[in-house]
């Protein structure tokens, strides 16, 4: 079933002014739950996913709902409204993630393992879907916490259709690190990852992003800088422009190659999440 964008926006946005208003509607006398069930909705000026836009650098609206067990077992889905018709990156106006997996510390030590499935659905684009192993291993010392992990995309139809690479798989390693500041309500974080495979684009690139999150209540404000190591020229070299105007217009082919180069390039990112 095709899912609206437009009902996406509606329900994320409903979901943002409940959660904003209603901190919490469980009976706090009740005992503690085996399964804890939570979720958060956020407008964010736009969505960037390793580093490239998917949202034609346009607002969007975003949400997420968790059902874990103490044991550590865990699923969760995650919604965001996104890019279509003549966008660079055309993902049919709507992107579902669907992920479930296994998280624990391990006894005293400040380390954190986290592993399972992933999968990325796009309704409006069905070409796109498709799905990772991913797994990580963080460390907490006192208020910061550092993070190592991987996504692993194996063989699957998605990477037939991509011009630019041979691969037909995929690999994406990242490292992370942040904290927060002590006495305030100030957080920093930052991420640092490589992608090599099926998802190239014009080449393997890195992306990062740095920001800082101040959080009141059930809500978080964040400010980031996002970005890749992918240029203007390497776009022009890699083929994926060649076809624009018909091969008998330069401008054209400059206008392709600035509209990808605009997806990648280093930008500010601000988002308002409220949790529930």
């Amino acid at each position: 079933m095709r899912t609206s964008s437009k009902a996406f926006v509606a329900a994320t946005f409903a979901a943002l002014s409940f959660a904003a208003a209603a901190p919490a509607l469980a009976d706090e006398t009740a005992p503690p739950s085996d399964i804890t069930v939570t979720g958060a909705a956020t407008i964010a000026s736009q969505y960037r996913f390793r580093g490239v836009a998917q949202s034609d650098n346009k607002p969007v609206v975003q949400g997420t709902f968790t059902i874990a067990h103490k044991s550590g077992f865990y699923i969760s889905t995650w919604g965001s409204s996104a890019s279509a018709g003549n966008s660079p990156i055309n993902i049919g106006g709507t992107e579902i993630d669907i992920y479930g997996g296994y998280t624990h510390g391990i006894g005293n030590t400040g380390f954190t393992i986290d592993g399972g499935l992933y999968g990325y659905i796009y309704p409006g684009a069905t070409i796109g879907n498709y799905w990772e192993v991913y797994g990580s291993v963080a460390k907490t010392l006192g208020p910061v916490t550092a993070k190592v992990g991987a996504n692993f995309a194996p063989a699957q139809k998605v990477f037939n259709y991509n011009f630019t690479s041979t691969h037909r798989s995929n690999l994406y390693v990242y490292g992370e690190l942040g904290g927060a500041i002590p006495g305030t309500p100030l957080s920093i974080h930052s991420h640092l990852a490589h992608t090599g495979g099926g998802f190239d684009l014009p080449k393997p690139f890195f992306d990062y992003n740095v920001g800082i999150t101040a959080k009141y209540k059930n809500l978080a404000l964040d400010a980031s800088v996002v970005g890749t190591n992918m240029h203007r020229s390497d776009f022009a070299q890699s083929g994926l422009c060649s076809g624009a105007g018909g091969g008998e217009s330069l401008t054209a082919v400059d206008v392709c190659t600035n509209s990808f180069y605009r997806t990648t390039k280093p930008v500010g990112v601000v988002s308002l999440t409220a949790s529930f």
